[in-house]
Protein backbone atom coordinates (compact mmCIF):
# COMPACT_ATOMS: atom_id res chain seq x y z
CA UNK A 1 0.00 0.00 0.00
CA UNK A 2 0.95 3.21 -0.92
CA UNK A 3 0.08 7.63 -0.33
CA UNK A 4 1.03 9.94 -2.93
CA UNK A 5 0.05 13.38 -4.12
CA UNK A 6 -1.75 12.67 -7.41
CA UNK A 7 -2.76 15.14 -10.06
CA UNK A 8 -6.88 16.28 -9.98
CA UNK A 9 -7.17 14.60 -13.09
CA UNK A 10 -6.41 11.06 -12.28
CA UNK A 11 -9.24 11.54 -9.33
CA UNK A 12 -11.88 12.12 -11.89
CA UNK A 13 -12.49 8.54 -12.74
CA UNK A 14 -12.43 6.88 -9.66
CA UNK A 15 -15.21 9.78 -7.85
CA UNK A 16 -17.06 9.37 -10.90
CA UNK A 17 -17.38 5.41 -10.76
CA UNK A 18 -17.69 5.53 -6.89
CA UNK A 19 -19.44 8.99 -6.32
CA UNK A 20 -21.88 10.01 -9.48
CA UNK A 21 -21.84 6.82 -11.84
CA UNK A 22 -25.13 7.96 -13.53
CA UNK A 23 -23.81 11.39 -14.25
CA UNK A 24 -21.05 13.33 -16.57
CA UNK A 25 -17.51 12.78 -15.66
CA UNK A 26 -17.60 16.41 -15.50
CA UNK A 27 -20.18 16.56 -12.70
CA UNK A 28 -17.17 15.18 -10.52
CA UNK A 29 -14.82 17.64 -11.40
CA UNK A 30 -14.25 20.97 -9.85
CA UNK A 31 -13.66 24.28 -11.16
CA UNK A 32 -11.05 24.16 -8.05
CA UNK A 33 -9.23 21.58 -8.82
CA UNK A 34 -6.10 23.07 -10.35
CA UNK A 35 -5.94 24.85 -6.89
CA UNK A 36 -6.39 21.66 -4.88
CA UNK A 37 -4.19 18.91 -3.07
CA UNK A 38 -4.81 15.99 -3.88
CA UNK A 39 -3.98 12.07 -2.49
CA UNK A 40 -4.58 8.34 -3.64
CA UNK A 41 -4.00 5.17 -1.52
CA UNK A 42 -2.75 2.65 -4.08
CA UNK A 43 -2.80 -0.99 -3.47
CA UNK A 44 -0.01 -3.06 -6.04
CA UNK A 45 -0.51 0.27 -8.07
CA UNK A 46 -3.94 0.45 -7.79
CA UNK A 47 -5.70 3.30 -7.47
CA UNK A 48 -7.80 2.42 -4.76
CA UNK A 49 -9.13 5.71 -2.70
CA UNK A 50 -8.73 9.75 -3.31
CA UNK A 51 -9.28 12.54 -1.43
CA UNK A 52 -8.89 16.34 -2.53
CA UNK A 53 -7.81 19.12 0.02
CA UNK A 54 -8.61 22.73 -0.45
CA UNK A 55 -6.99 25.23 1.96
CA UNK A 56 -8.57 28.46 2.65
CA UNK A 57 -8.57 30.91 5.73
CA UNK A 58 -6.40 28.26 7.31
CA UNK A 59 -9.40 26.33 7.23
CA UNK A 60 -8.55 22.78 5.53
CA UNK A 61 -11.67 21.44 3.12
CA UNK A 62 -11.48 17.69 2.22
CA UNK A 63 -13.98 16.95 -0.91
CA UNK A 64 -14.82 13.91 -3.81
CA UNK A 65 -13.26 11.67 -0.83
CA UNK A 66 -13.59 8.23 -2.36
CA UNK A 67 -12.92 4.54 -2.17
CA UNK A 68 -13.43 1.63 -5.33
CA UNK A 69 -16.74 0.26 -3.98
CA UNK A 70 -15.19 -3.36 -3.47
CA UNK A 71 -12.43 -2.38 -1.37
CA UNK A 72 -14.97 -0.07 0.80
CA UNK A 73 -14.97 -1.64 4.69
CA UNK A 74 -11.25 -2.51 4.28
CA UNK A 75 -9.47 0.60 6.06
CA UNK A 76 -8.34 1.79 2.77
CA UNK A 77 -10.49 4.87 3.12
CA UNK A 78 -9.87 5.40 6.43
CA UNK A 79 -6.01 5.22 6.60
CA UNK A 80 -6.07 7.74 3.35
CA UNK A 81 -7.92 10.10 5.41
CA UNK A 82 -5.52 9.61 8.91
CA UNK A 83 -2.84 10.19 6.44
CA UNK A 84 -3.41 13.47 5.36
CA UNK A 85 -4.96 15.13 8.54
CA UNK A 86 -1.90 14.08 10.13
CA UNK A 87 -0.21 15.39 7.21
CA UNK A 88 -1.82 19.05 7.90
CA UNK A 89 -1.94 18.72 11.64
CA UNK A 90 1.18 20.89 12.55
CA UNK A 91 0.18 23.47 9.84
CA UNK A 92 -1.50 26.52 10.29
CA UNK A 93 -4.66 25.39 10.00
CA UNK A 94 -7.58 26.26 12.45
CA UNK A 95 -10.17 22.93 11.11
CA UNK A 96 -10.89 20.28 8.75
CA UNK A 97 -14.20 20.56 7.40
CA UNK A 98 -16.12 18.08 4.68
CA UNK A 99 -19.57 18.51 3.23
CA UNK A 100 -20.35 14.15 4.84
CA UNK A 101 -23.19 12.39 2.98
CA UNK A 102 -25.78 12.14 5.87
CA UNK A 103 -25.19 8.10 6.17
CA UNK A 104 -21.64 9.11 6.20
CA UNK A 105 -21.44 10.91 9.40
CA UNK A 106 -20.71 8.30 12.02
CA UNK A 107 -17.76 7.13 9.57
CA UNK A 108 -16.46 10.75 9.80
CA UNK A 109 -17.21 11.28 13.77
CA UNK A 110 -14.20 8.52 14.10
CA UNK A 111 -11.76 10.76 13.21
CA UNK A 112 -13.44 13.57 15.26
CA UNK A 113 -15.11 15.59 13.11
CA UNK A 114 -18.33 16.99 14.49
CA UNK A 115 -21.92 17.72 12.60
CA UNK A 116 -23.00 21.68 12.55
CA UNK A 117 -26.15 22.27 11.84
CA UNK A 118 -25.47 23.90 8.18
CA UNK A 119 -26.96 20.90 5.46
CA UNK A 120 -27.52 21.04 2.19
CA UNK A 121 -28.79 18.95 -0.52
CA UNK A 122 -27.36 18.30 -3.88
CA UNK A 123 -28.91 16.41 -6.47
CA UNK A 124 -31.15 14.55 -4.27
CA UNK A 125 -28.19 13.63 -1.78
CA UNK A 126 -28.24 15.06 1.60
CA UNK A 127 -25.39 16.50 3.63
CA UNK A 128 -24.63 17.69 6.34
CA UNK A 129 -21.43 20.07 7.05
CA UNK A 130 -18.71 18.34 9.39
CA UNK A 131 -16.41 20.00 11.34
CA UNK A 132 -13.13 19.44 13.49
CA UNK A 133 -11.27 22.60 15.48
CA UNK A 134 -7.33 22.17 15.67
CA UNK A 135 -5.85 24.74 17.41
Amino acid sequence: MQIRKIKAKETWPLRHMVMWPDRPLEFVQLPEDHSGTHYGLFVDDKLVSVVSLFLKDNQLQFRKFATLVDKQGMGYGSKLLRYVMNEYLSSEIHSIWCNAREEKCLFYERFGLKQTKQKFSKAGINYIIMKKSIN
